[in-house]
């Protein structure tokens, strides 16, 4: 739409004389207009470095372009390398034929580095980082501290430049920084051992934000004075039930506290498990020293026990909205679901072996408001409200619990009961536990479950002793597991180590096998009395269990302990290895 005026003939030659004189050009530039194009072409060039650039008035102003002006062309300094000067690698206050001065910009990590060792008290182990804002060395080299300009990113620098100190930084404070719970995730990471530490006055909104410092394992295990006055999140907590549910919350977070915003915390043992940092060992020994009893029932009639725990899971299976006669109005009830598959369950391959146990699914289980405090974990208004207080809360909980169905007149060795007295209250109740295994409605697949109940005679005339309770229910806890098998509580001897289904079957074989001789026991001579009474207890307890087991009179018995540095299991397994080669004298 518009062109380009057409320059007189001869203008090119005289403008570029003129500003070779005046020293703008080099001389060995040529002056080029838009009509002129690189290799003939029409199309503009990109490329636009080696292009001298049109002066415009204003630049004139600038002292060092007209210092570069009055150069002369003898200066190597042009027109064209003029407008690429930097001002951050040039001195204003030196001249251009001066030479240049650079710069250099300090570190902001050796900046941190110098602020940390300012404010480290070795002799105390503490570290002060309060006010960051106001410090004086920040301040002097423009870096925003976390909190006021940096991010968690200068806060992880922070920490890590601390984790450096020696001896240890074991009190911190990082008062009035703004800061918010983003600039403390790897606070723990890096300052793990901490004893001592101050967040007052800064941003912390939410118990979530804090969740950076309590959630990490192993972390902050040591941790014993805590202080968040100033925080919105404490500031709101204690405006609510005069901070006992802030207070709660804290507590169950960092649970070796004693000092909470200064003031110290009642110690409360709570029943959540801690991590524990011992090393796991592995079993050496294939039997507990103790056999398995069967169930124990005692300070009460046995027949009220099997009356009460037949009509429960009666009612349990069919209709559950009876139970609600054998609940206390009181009572307490909660279940728990246990995911995990225990080793021996896992060794012994039931998950795979037995049908329908891939069919089971958790997602019922867990909707129904498991009380596992591993799961919970710090949500403590979850762990509250898992708990149903009262018979009608009690049986509705009940009611969303998946199907059961238990062969209670199915073999008796599938459950194991104890029951004996407790002091409930100003009077005394029953502790009854049972362990045992149900088949779930639908899936068909098989679960092991816990039960413990706390039992009390029921009221003559009260709801339950009208409908045929003779006991009452005031704590039922109930847990529910992967199927690990009723073996393990079969009486007789306990063993550490589950079997494998090849070695299970080859034991069942063995049981099936006739039961070779074995010579009985008979009167002891004075030689051998005489060698017990010389034995301390435990070592005369041994011989004796090895007599019994194997059939060895007390000298060879002696023999077999020794030999085996007295371990019992030992001494057997090595019997087993040579009793083909003993001559009948080692017999009694």
């Amino acid at each position: 739409m518009f062109s380009s005026p057409t320059p007189a003939p001869g203008s090119r030659a005289i403008a570029s004389n003129a500003l070779r004189k005046a020293g703008l050009i080099d001389r060995d530039a040529t002056m080029r207009d838009l009509t002129d194009k690189p290799g003939g072409r029409k199309a503009s060039s990109k490329i636009r470095s080696h292009r001298p650039r049109v002066i415009d008035i204003k630049d004139l102003r600038d002292p060092r372009l007209k210092a570069a002006m009055q150069a002369g062309p003898s200066d190597p300094i042009t027109i064209r390398g003029a407008d690429r000067l930097r001002a951050s690698r040039i001195s204003s206050s030196t001249p251009l034929g001066g030479g240049r001065i650079i710069r250099t910009k300090t570190r902001p990590v050796e900046v941190w580095r110098e602020l940390i060792q300012k404010r480290w008290n070795a002799a105390d182990q503490f570290l002060n980082l309060e006010s960051l804002i106001d410090d004086e060395l920040l301040k002097k080299h423009n870096i925003p501290p976390p909190g006021r300009g940096g991010d968690a990113r200068d806060a992880a620098v922070i920490f890590k430049l601390a984790k450096e100190l020696t001896p240890k930084v074991k009190t911190l404070s990082l008062s009035n920084n703004n800061l918010t719970g983003t600039h403390l995730q790897l606070l723990s990471h890096y300052l793990p051992d901490l004893v001592n530490l101050s967040l007052q006055n800064n941003n912390i909104r939410t118990m979530k934000e804090l969740d950076f410092l309590a959630s990490r394992r192993g972390r902050l295990q040591n941790l014993k004075e805590l202080v968040l006055t100033g925080n919105p999140v404490q500031v709101h907590g204690m405006k609510l039930n005069n901070g006992e549910k802030y207070r709660r919350d804290i507590t169950t977070r960092f649970t070796s506290l004693e000092v909470l915003d200064q003031v110290a915390i009642v110690q409360i043992a709570f029943d959540r498990p801690g991590p524990s940092t011992a090393p796991a060992q592995t079993p050496t020994a294939s039997t507990f020293p103790v056999e398995m009893g069967a169930s124990f029932i005692t300070g009460v009639d046995g027949g009220l026990v099997s009356n009460f725990l037949v009509c429960f899971f009666n009612a349990m299976d069919t209709q559950r909205s009876l139970l609600i006669d054998a609940y206390d109005p009181n009572a307490t009830f909660s279940f728990s679901a246990n995911t995990t598959i225990a080793a021996r369950a896992r060794v012994q391959g039931f998950h795979n072996s037995m049908p329908n146990q891939k069919k089971l699914s958790w997602a019922d289980w867990l909707a129904g408001g498991s009380r596992n405090l591993l799961r919970v974990g710090t949500d403590f208004d979850r762990a509250l409200s898992s708990l149903h207080i009262g018979a009608e809360e009690a049986v509705k909980a009940l009611i969303a619990l998946p199907a059961t169905k238990h062969d209670i007149t199915g073999p008796p060795e599938k459950f194991c009961l104890d029951s004996f007295p407790v002091v409930h209250g100003q009077g005394m109740g029953l502790l009854l536990t049972i362990h045992g295994q149900f088949t779930e409605v639908g899936t068909e697949g098989i679960r092991s479950f816990d039960r413990s109940f706390v039992l009390m005679p029921a009221a003559e005339g009260s709801r339950a002793k009208l409908n045929g309770w003779d006991i009452v229910i005031v704590s039922d806890q109930f847990t529910v597991r992967v199927y690990s098998s009723h073996e393990a509580w079969k009486p007789g001897p306990l063993l550490v180590q589950a079997l494998s289904r090849e070695e299970q079957e080859a034991r069942e074989k063995a049981s099936l096998a006739p039961p070779a001789p074995q010579a009985q026991p008979q009167a002891l001579d004075q030689q051998a009395q005489a060698a017990l009474a010389a034995m301390s207890e435990p070592q005369r307890n041994l011989v004796i269990q090895v007599q019994q087991r194997t059939g060895l009179n007390v000298r060879f018995a002696v023999e077999c302990l020794a030999g085996n540095e007295w371990d019992l299991n030992r001494a057997i397994a090595n019997f087993e290895q040579v009793k083909a080669t003993l001559s009948r004298d080692a017999y009694l």
